[in-house]
């Protein structure tokens, strides 16, 4: 592995970045011989590190024999035709890195789709500096007159490619477009697991809900969008969705790709911000997660509840408990697969929910008892009085179902037709 270490870096950022990158290469399938580092201001134009540094890297190949040589930045088309030709080995960035591992992981045919795009548009500025053997001119019957070198039938090949790509997940996007309408129609409350990856966001999805999602203590275990629903402590359900992870240095590529199954975290109504505690630099992963949701919408922040995971692997967290609440208040602590304060943060969705309502008093005939079911589905009942001839109920409710109500703000004159109440009811006099 190789890393430029910027001299106004912190150390332990960039400790962390080159662990995070050892763990990046063995959910790969490689395994790391040696870690190569070099203090610049900037990265070398030519070679990314000094062309000093990059005979000496060459040397360390031959001795050591590695096949592969992992940079913990993305690479430029002329560095890395550059160091190609200098090391003699294979030569990957973390972005080519971390695209192979989403090849791997993809299981859904978006999944699929999104990840190929990814890699192609990561290919194409770069065939150059892939080997000779890309950018062969051709000789010979067949190649007079306008003629075109290899090169140009790869580029062309892979444009053409990224057209179909881009308009089977267009087509795709418009699938999923409808499916957030259908769950918008069921009035359920949206609740978005974001997070770093490998905090546990399918783990918690599995524990709020009772599904048996994969999950794996990997990076980027799972890649597919997952729904899933779940009850809260009043009763009220809430569909759960899990999207793919974030990470340091996120490819913009696979942003791109990606921007039909992100889209589920914007139409989200509540978003989870799950994070790992027992993870030495948890503070600046939640910054990075941030950073990504803001890039998405800028009013993302609005909607975040940060729940603290794997408190069960922090040995140390019953004597710093009252720190951690103390820094973060707003946020619940849990271990997903222990069990520990999920009813805590079922608590917490409830009043995030109910915040987002909009509390009503109404007055409904008998008659309007579809309208009432809707209130006890969707809504947080608080108060409901039988009277003769029509029932009052507070309740707390979402906005379309609020306007839905708009006309029942005063008791009916007359009250209902029947003018009495439901067999087996009584009112309050």
């Amino acid at each position: 592995m190789v890393g430029l270490e910027d001299a106004g870096a912190e150390p332990e950022i960039f400790a962390a970045s080159l662990e995070e990158l050892a763990l990046l290469a063995e959910t790969a399938g490689a395994g790391v011989l040696e870690t190569m580092v070099q203090r610049r201001d900037a990265p070398n134009p030519a070679c990314y590190i000094g062309k000093g540094k990059a005979q000496e890297l060459a040397d360390l190949v031959s001795e050591t024999g590695a096949g592969l040589v992992i940079f913990n930045d993305e690479l430029s088309p002329s560095q890395l035709r550059n160091l190609d030709r200098i090391v003699g080995a294979k030569i990957v960035d973390r972005t080519a890195l971390i695209l192979d591992i989403f090849a791997r992981r993809a299981r859904s045919r978006e999944g699929k789709l999104q990840v190929e795009l990814a890699q192609l548009q990561y290919l194409l500025p770069r065939l150059t500096g892939l080997g000779p053997q890309l950018s062969r001119l051709g000789g010979g019957i067949g190649t007079r007159g306008p003629g075109e070198t290899q090169l140009e039938v790869d580029r062309r090949t892979i444009r053409r490619r990224i057209r179909d790509l881009k308009k089977e997940i267009g087509s795709l996007r418009r699938h999923r477009s409808l499916h957030r309408q259908q769950r918008r129609r069921s009035r359920h409350p949206v609740a978005g697991l974001v997070g770093y990856t490998n905090a546990g966001k399918s783990t918690l999805l599995n524990a709020l809900t009772g599904a048996a999602l994969y999950t794996e203590d990997k990076l980027f275990a799972t890649l597919d969008t997952s729904v899933r629903r779940g009850q809260l402590g009043d009763g009220r359900t809430v569909l759960f969705t899990d999207t793919v992870g974030f990470i340091r240095h996120l490819p913009e590529q696979l942003l791109a790709a990606f921007q039909a199954t992100l889209e589920e975290i914007v139409a989200a109504d509540i978003l989870i911000h799950v994070v790992d505690l027992s993870h030495p630099q948890y503070d600046a992963q939640i910054e990075i997660v941030r950073e990504h949701l803001a890039r998405l919408d800028p009013e993302l922040h609005r909607k975040e509840l940060l729940v603290f995971n794997k408190i069960d692997s922090l040995s140390s967290f019953a004597e710093e408990e009252a720190y951690f609440r103390r820094e973060y208040p707003e946020a619940c602590f849990v271990s997903a697969r222990q069990g520990d304060g999920l009813e805590e943060l079922k608590e917490a969705l409830e009043e995030v929910v109910n915040r987002s309502g909009e509390l009503v008093r109404v007055y409904l005939p008998y008659s309007q008892g579809e309208l009432l079911e809707q209130i006890r589905r969707f809504g947080s009942v608080s108060s409901l009085l039988y009277r003769p001839g029509y029932v009052e109920v507070e309740a707390q409710v979402d906005a379309a179902l609020s306007r839905q109500l708009a006309a029942y703000h005063k008791p009916p004159e007359n009250g209902d037709a029947a003018g009495r109440l439901p067999e087996g009811e009584a009112g309050d006099g």
